[in-house]
């Protein structure tokens, strides 16, 4: 138990290997029960991580062993022969019994390991007694036995068997065969090398990745949760950082050692220069791209987390932004490592055109839509190797590639986006950092995933083409609403200039006729303003009702019969836009006086009822029938009249029911109708009214 200088690295060492057995047991823990080796295999990685452990603590002591560690190692020993046996005997096929002449050889193996055990707890199994050659000799005995086991377990299994333990009996073999060669040294020079006893906990931990696998290969003694991909990635650079540091730190020792003068310096510097290097390594993206690609290819029985690339997929394309094209393309590329690429796109001429490109310089070569390359991809939905087209064309039957898609950049995959069976777009990416095999598993996912970027692409484009349909539409229907302004200014001019002869020395006359030219005037402008500014907003202000009743009436102050206004309560308003709220209350009025003889009459009412502001247009003129009103009225483009265009009162109502009120009407045939709109009062004057109340 004396110190010795390399203690540092083997408490790094054997601390590792007890993370390593720790890491591999604490899986096993959650399905022990219904795993046929479940409870033996946990118990051989908890007395591991305790041995490792033990060594680790001794050695930060500056101790090789212990009394305890001595224990541990015993019961380590006999947990994994024991592993060995229950796999040797595999009691749940009857079968495969242990063989009758093998039992008292396991029971006396028993015996003497508890004999062992007994020593090493009460100090008679102390390593530093070399003087004795009994402690050193039964550890060879049991690295000899381990081994044997080892190999009638291998040898008793089919071969398909063989491929589910093969890792795991190469693991425990390499530990029997360290052990044998630390045992035999020491027995062979009298005393333990603290080298190779320091690289010992390296060497375990080492087995830890082997026994993983065979976990994942033989289900009856696997454990139940499945390690993610993303979990193995980060296990295995750490795990692999640790040894890299380790074996750094050794070397760095050494430098130190046999430098002279120079070894501190030397040491420094080795070592600053290999964090350096570790984390170029850890930061390059080949190497991650190389790691994923082998942990996927070597631990997994299939090259994909296809829940983890689902969701990164979906979560890519549906990040919010406009670059919808690189976000396809870097959704595709990252399934197979491509550091970038670019996308074509179908057009309504037909051709493909360059639409984004994501980290690298895009071209802008147009791809005619009944190309050789365009019929190929549509017709067989194919991904191409562009490497393979050029070493084996045959397998591209029919297929020519153009001239820029030779020559592109790095060019490895051409990925078509497939919309059910109509080629949609096509993205052709970049060589991958890490080599990656096309099998038929990464060919399907290609697949698959070009039709769910085809469809984000196509929903973007539809959406983008319904804006524009319905920028369109507002504009078409606002087009719609001037020239029925524009007929109603057409009919009052019209009217106007057919009574200017016979009236036109009249004084009252002339200063209707000017109010009214100055009125359309006015009218017209801001026509003329919303159709060249289709963005312009409305922008509702409390409006004194009475005041926007009388402007409507004075548009048709040339009409006969001209209306009357009746103002029950005054000072009441509403919030809307005043140009608006007066050409629906003009709509309503015109349609009045035109259903009305000369002789009869148009009223105007102006009230309050109740939280409302209520108007009443009240006429007596010809009257609708309920059949009309039900069917008719408010249909677009349906009138009565013979030069009507059928959209003032459906716009009147339209608008009415934005402000938040209704439009009611009443009417009877020959006996007029009442047009009543109800706005809701403004409410800062509702609330002043209560609190008078």
């Amino acid at each position: 138990m004396d110190s010795v200088p390399l203690t540092s690295i083997a408490a790094y060492s054997h601390g590792l290997a007890a993370l390593g057995f720790v890491a591999l047991g604490v899986p096993l823990l959650a399905g022990w029960r219904s795993r046929a080796y479940g409870p033996v295999l946990i118990l051989a990685c908890v007395a591991s991580a305790l041995w490792a452990g033990a060594l680790a603590s001794a050695a930060l002591d500056r101790m090789l062993w212990t009394d305890l560690s001595d224990a541990l190692e015993v019961a380590r020993n006999a947990a994994w022969s024991l592993f060995l046996v229950v796999l040797l005997g595999d009691y749940h096929k009857p079968g495969s019994r242990l063989p009758f002449g093998l039992r008292p050889v396991l029971f006396v193996a028993a015996v003497c390991y508890l004999l062992a055990l007994v020593a090493a707890f009460a100090g008679h199994w102390d390593l530093a007694l070399l003087d004795s050659v009994l402690p050193v000799t039964a550890r060879v005995a049991q690295a000899v036995g381990g081994m044997l086991l080892v190999e009638q377990a291998y040898r008793n299994k089919t071969a398909q068997e063989r491929w589910a333990i093969k890792f795991v009996c190469l693991a425990i073999g390499g530990m029997f065969a360290y052990d044998f060669y630390l045992y035999s040294h020491a027995m062979l020079f009298r005393e333990v090398d603290p080298d190779i006893w320091a690289a010992r906990g390296v060497v375990n931990a080492l087995t830890v990745p082997l026994i993983a696998l065979s976990m994942t290969r033989a289900k009856s003694w696997s454990s139940p949760l499945a390690v993610s991909r993303r979990a193995m990635f980060h296990s295995a650079a750490l795990f692999g950082s640790a040894i890299y540091l380790l074996a750094m730190g050794s070397a760095g020792y050494y430098l130190r050692y046999f430098g002279g003068n120079w070894g501190t310096v030397m040491q420094v510097t080795f070592l600053f220069g290999a964090l350096l290097l570790l984390a170029g390594i850890l930061f390059s993206g080949t190497f991650r791209a190389w790691l994923k690609v082998f942990i996927s290819k070597h631990f997994y029985s299939y090259g994909y987390d296809y829940r983890e690339e689902w969701m990164r997929f979906t979560r890519t394309l549906s990040e919010r932004g406009d670059n919808l094209g690189e976000r396809a393309i870097q959704a595709v590329a990252a399934l197979v490592e491509s550091p970038g690429g670019q996308l074509w796109q179908r057009r309504e001429s037909g051709a493909f055109e360059p639409v984004a490109a994501w980290q690298v310089p895009g071209i802008d070569t147009v791809e005619p839509g009944d190309s050789a390359l365009c019929r190929f991809l549509e017709s067989t939905q194919w991904v191409i190797d562009l490497g393979e087209v050029v070493t084996e064309p045959e397998k591209y039957d029919g297929l020519e590639l153009p001239q820029w898609l030779r020559d592109y950049p790095r060019g490895w995959l051409v990925v078509p986006l497939m919309m059910g069976s109509r080629l949609f777009g096509f993205v052709v990416l970049q060589t991958a950092r890490s080599p990656i095999k096309l099998n038929w598993e990464v060919i399907d996912l290609l697949d698959i995933a070009g039709s769910q970027a085809a469809s984000y692409l196509a929903q973007q484009e539809a959406a983008n083409a319904l804006m524009v349909a319905r920028q369109f539409e507002s504009f078409n229907r606002m087009s719609t609403f001037v020239v029925h302004d524009l007929k109603n200014l057409v009919s009052q001019l019209s009217l106007m200039n057919a009574n200017a002869e016979k009236h036109k020395h009249n004084p009252e006359f002339q200063a209707d006729m000017l109010e009214t030219v100055s009125l359309s005037v006015q009218k017209m402008k801001l026509m003329l303003q919303k159709l060249s500014r289709t963005d312009l907003q409305e922008k509702p202000v409390p409006l004194a009702v009475d005041a926007v009743v009388r402007q409507a009436m004075a548009q048709k102050a040339a009409f006969v019969p001209r209306p009357q206004l009746e103002v029950i309560d005054a000072g009441l308003r509403v919030l809307a836009d005043r140009e608006r709220l007066e050409r629906v209350l003009g709509h309503l009025i015109q349609n009045a006086i035109e259903a009305t003889p000369k002789d009869g009459s148009v009223t105007i009412r102006l009230a309050r009822a109740g939280e409302a502001v209520q108007i009443e247009i009240v006429d007596t003129g010809e009257g609708m029938s309920e059949e009309f009103i039900r069917e008719r009225l408010f249909k677009p483009f349906e009138s009565t009249k013979s030069a009507g265009m059928g959209i003032g009162v459906f716009e009147s109502r339209e608008y009415i029911n934005e402000l938040g009120g209704r439009l009611e009407v009443s009417s009877r045939p020959t006996l007029g109708t009442t047009f009543k709109v109800i706005l809701p009062l403004y409410r800062q004057d509702a609330l002043l009214v209560e609190r008078a109340a």
